[in-house]
């Protein structure tokens, strides 16, 4: 099935390496095996990672129990953003067949009683950091898709997440502004990633505070930045670049040639031929660890936020060529690993594929 995906994938990208391609085809039966992995585990509770800060034995509970709405999918972000994938696919292909398993699963999820339970946990001593930043931008993702989502249904678990929306943006509110450096690593904490999600949330649900917030917070962390070391890259649980997710980010904020000449600076290596050489796919040696499987999420991380850099880019910016083949190259290569063989990247790679393949981080 995986070889069915990259050629629709495929087709429309290398049908013009030398401007902004058309979004990549994608259908309902290359849609079935990212929802289906979605939907074998948000309810799947072990086995499971907790980052919990326990003030009492009253706290030994299981997952299901104290984090109610994202117990399953082996950690809580990526049980949210699990939860974005079932809302994403059922609203792009709502006549597919996985579409109504994807509702019941959003409903059985989203009620306000399990986001009451959610807030309880949240808002307790000790964890005003929890999944700051990456699930809580997750969570915010999950927030812009349902805001999104014309159907009544999605209405109304818009209208159960948003107390829990409402404290993830308070709390990267608070957090910002004592925020001194940015996080520039290839996991969770990184920042560049998390900004973007949550400015993209704040721009749908007109919150024009945190936009400003962001956007300032992103032009003074990272707008003078020169020769990014791309050559380090990838460290070896990466599944975030640090460079290209920061170029992705800044496209964001930047007009077209302003951002043209800002890249120049930033990633001065980027040839203007056709070439995917300058960016070598990640490897990955043993898709059972679940750390060293993260470069199968870098490797599709960096194809979409190529393709993000590339449609911030002028039409004819010579190194469109480069970047477009480069992205098609991971592309390839991140979507073909995503099979669910094993559940160490199963849990969360349909995830990222479903970002990459259905345009997510692109304007609608």
């Amino acid at each position: 099935m995986h070889r069915i995906i990259l050629i629709l994938l495929s087709a429309a990208v290398l049908s013009g390496c030398d401007k902004q391609p058309p979004r990549p085809s994608f259908d309902a039966i290359a849609a079935e095996r990212f929802a289906q992995l979605a939907l074998d585990c948000v309810g799947r509770e072990y086995p499971n990672k907790i980052g919990h800060v326990m003030n009492s034995d009253a706290d030994a509970l299981p997952p299901r129990q104290l984090t109610p709405a994202f117990f399953g999918c082996f950690d809580w972000h990526s049980s949210v953003h699990g939860h974005w994938l079932l809302a994403r696919l059922a609203r792009q292909f709502p006549d597919a067949p996985f579409a109504e398993p994807a509702r019941a699963a959003l409903a059985t999820s989203l009620t306000a009683a399990n986001i009451d339970g959610e807030l309880a946990y949240i808002r307790a001593e000790g964890r005003n950091s929890f999944e700051r930043p990456y699930g809580l931008a997750w969570l915010l993702q999950l927030g812009t898709e349902l805001r999104q989502w014309d159907d009544e249904q999605a209405r109304q678990w818009s209208t159960n997440l948003q107390p829990l929306e409402q404290a993830a943006r308070d709390s990267l509110f608070e957090w910002l502004p004592k925020l001194v450096y940015p996080i520039r690593i290839g996991e969770h904490s990184q920042t560049a990633f998390a900004f973007g999600l949550v400015l993209d949330w704040a721009r749908e649900a007109d919150d024009v505070a945190l936009q400003a917030l962001l956007e300032k917070k992103i032009r003074d962390f990272y707008y003078e930045d020169r020769d990014c070391p791309l050559a380090y890259e990838p460290s070896g649980h990466d599944f975030l670049s640090p460079c290209i997710a920061e170029a992705d980010l800044l496209r964001r904020v930047l007009a077209p040639a302003e951002f043209a000449g800002w890249l120049k600076e930033f990633l001065p290596t980027i040839p203007r031929k056709e070439s995917a050489e300058w960016l070598p796919i990640g490897i990955v040696s043993d898709r059972e660890d679940g750390k060293l499987a993260h470069i199968d999420g870098l490797n599709i991380s960096r194809a979409w936020m190529l393709e993000g850099v590339a449609a911030g880019l002028p039409k004819d910016d010579r190194r469109l060529s480069a970047i477009n083949a480069a992205a098609l190259a991971h592309r390839e290569a991140g979507l073909e690993a995503v099979t669910g063989e094993h559940y160490a990247g199963g849990h969360w790679l349909g995830s990222f594929a479903t970002y990459l393949a259905t345009g997510r981080g692109l304007s609608e």
